[in-house]
């Protein structure tokens, strides 16, 4: 347990490491940019007395070991666009962010399994190349055009949705299927190998020379040992998930932590971009961990079926 923490706490570390010096090589000066979003002509000195105010005037080591020892306690800063507290800016943000993430996740979850049984069932026959080919057209599409296509489809001509924002969760629909079908079809496909596999095993063999029915042979059988490789790509799929939405929430003007952090960068908001890029990361961290203890409770589980199976 306490290894796991380490680590945890060594890969925030990381990131936070590696963001701060990115933004720091990136071109251009936040108080510059700040000042030429006003209507009144700025000088050089008044650059000068902005840097100092925001802390930009200090030596790198010193601003990023003032940031860490408040982000310790949440604590990030204030937003130079906003004037606001970052924490509290990211806390109104992150609502919109998880529901878009978890109904992209059930989404993908339920298409992927769907996919994968029907192709790994018709292995061979025309639902299982039909299923190939849209896992080519879908992998091949990059989000923010199929984002498009979809406002442009069921916005623009049929109406069914509106292009910007909606009433409850009418705003998530299309946002949830771009993000979520480029990679179900790609899961999809890793489970029917999966299928597969677990088919050609002798205990399943034995199975069905005992008689059961297809059915039961499969739900009994097949379906829990196949899915068990599943689990640590859904950890990895929260992450893509998390990855996603900045995209996904720009094309949509959904108001979360993905647009936030376009916006910070669009503004070079140096704490708002630490802020959003700490906190995804740490959502992230916490959801692989959440697998990791899935796959772990359920492992001994299937051993000890797989090997009463193989026995009787």
């Amino acid at each position: 347990m306490i290894k796991h923490l380490i680590r945890f706490a060594l890969t925030l570390f990381g990131v936070s490491i590696i963001s701060f010096l990115l933004l720091d090589f990136v071109p251009g000066d936040a108080a510059e940019l700040l000042l030429s979003r006003q209507p009144e002509a700025f000088s050089g000195d008044r650059i000068t007395a902005l840097r100092q105010e925001l802390g930009l005037d200090a030596p790198l080591p010193m601003r990023y070991c003032k940031w860490l020892a408040r982000a310790v306690v949440l604590d990030f800063g204030t937003s130079f666009r906003s004037g606001e507290p970052v924490s509290q800016e990211i806390l109104h943000r992150l609502p919109t962010t998880l529901t878009l993430a978890g109904a992209a996740f059930v989404f993908t979850v339920f298409l992927s399994l769907i996919g994968g049984i029907i192709s790994a069932v018709f292995h061979n026959r025309l639902p299982d190349r039909c299923h190939r080919i849209w896992t080519i057209c879908t992998v091949s599409i990059p989000d923010y055009w199929l984002g498009l296509m979809l406002m442009l489809v069921f916005s623009l001509k049929l109406n069914w949705f509106p292009v910007i924002g909606g009433n409850g969760f009418t705003q998530f629909i299309m946002p949830v299927m771009t993000l979520g079908l480029s990679i179900s079809a790609a899961e999809g496909r890793i489970f029917r190998a999966n299928i597969l596999e677990v088919l050609g095993q002798d205990y399943v063999l034995f199975a069905s020379a005992k008689g059961l029915s297809q059915t039961k042979v499969f739900l009994r059988h097949v379906f829990r040992p196949a899915l068990l490789p599943m689990i640590s790509l859904w950890g990895m799929l929260l992450g893509h998930l998390l990855g996603g939405a900045v995209i996904v929430e720009s094309v949509f003007s959904l108001p979360g932590l993905g647009k936030l952090a376009v916006d910070a960068v669009s503004s070079r908001d140096i704490p708002m971009i630490q802020g959003t890029v700490l906190t995804m990361t740490l959502f992230f961290l916490l959801a692989s961990r959440a697998m990791d203890l899935l796959y772990m409770l359920l492992l001994p589980r299937r051993r000890n079926s797989v090997c009463i199976e193989g026995i009787t």
